[in-house]
C-alpha cells in the first residue's frame, strides 16, 4: 500500500480524543506560536461543553491545527469556522477538512482573528459574515507570545456575543492580564504550564464609556 507524502512543514500530529473522529490524526506543521492543546486539556474542556456541543456553532479564532475545532465537529457541533492567519497552517487546516471529509460542518477562513471579528468572508465563497451574535461556542488560544485575548474578549463583547455563549480562552500559566467587564468565569483550571478558562457573558447591558 503506497504511503500518504508527508507535508514537508510538518513536525508531528495531533490526535482527536472523541466523538466519531476519535484516534483520526492531525498534521502539525512548522509555524511561529503553533502550539496544540494538550490532550488533558481538551478532554477537560470537552466535558465542561458536553451538554451544548450537539448541534452548536463553533468559532475557533485562532484555530492553528484546528483540534479544538475539529474535536468540537467531532463531537456534535452543527458547523466549526476555523480562524488562521498563516497560510501554511490554513492549507493544513483544508488538507485535514478533505482528510476527515468534513467539508459540511467544518469551514476555514484564512486571516487575522480581528478582522474576522470584523466581519470577513467566511467559507468557499459563502460570503457569510462572522458575527458574534451567531456562535453558541468560541474558542480563543493564540500563540502565548502574541497574547491579545483580553481586546479579542473585548471585540466579541461589542458584537453582541449570544447571552448564553460559552467562550474558552487558554492563555500562559503567569499571565496576568486581565479580563474585560462583562463575563463570568466559570471554571478555570492549571494544565501544565497552560491555563484554561470557561466563561459566559454577564447578563445586562455593557457599560457605557466613562462608566
Amino acid at each position: 500500500m503506497r504511503r500518504r507524502p508527508v507535508n514537508r512543514a510538518s513536525v508531528g500530529q495531533v490526535r482527536l480524543i472523541g466523538g466519531r473522529w476519535r484516534g483520526r490524526r492531525l498534521e502539525v506543521i512548522e509555524a511561529p506560536g503553533l502550539r496544540p492543546s494538550p490532550d488533558r486539556l481538551r478532554e477537560t474542556l470537552f466535558n465542561w461543553l458536553a451538554p451544548r456541543l450537539p448541534g452548536a456553532n463553533c468559532l475557533d479564532l485562532f484555530a492553528g491545527t484546528g483540534a479544538l475545532g475539529f474535536e468540537a465537529a467531532s463531537r456534535g457541533a452543527a458547523s466549526v469556522t476555523l480562524v488562521e492567519r498563516h497560510p501554511v497552517a490554513a492549507d493544513a487546516l483544508r488538507a485535514s477538512v478533505g482528510m476527515l471529509d468534513a467539508g459540511d460542518t467544518v469551514s476555514v477562513v484564512q486571516g487575522d482573528a480581528g478582522d474576522a471579528l470584523d466581519g470577513i468572508s467566511g467559507g468557499a465563497g459563502s460570503g457569510a459574515r462572522l458575527d458574534a451574535r451567531d456562535w453558541d461556542i468560541v474558542f480563543i488560544d493564540p500563540p502565548f507570545e502574541r497574547g491579545g485575548q483580553a481586546q479579542v474578549l473585548a471585540r466579541l463583547l461589542e458584537g453582541g456575543l449570544a447571552p448564553d455563549a460559552r467562550v474558552h480562552v487558554e492563555s500562559a500559566v503567569g499571565d496576568e492580564s486581565v479580563l474585560p467587564d462583562g463575563f463570568e468565569v466559570l471554571r478555570d483550571k492549571r494544565f501544565g504550564q497552560a491555563r484554561a478558562r470557561l466563561l459566559t457573558p454577564l447578563p445586562g447591558p455593557l457599560p457605557g464609556p466613562g462608566s
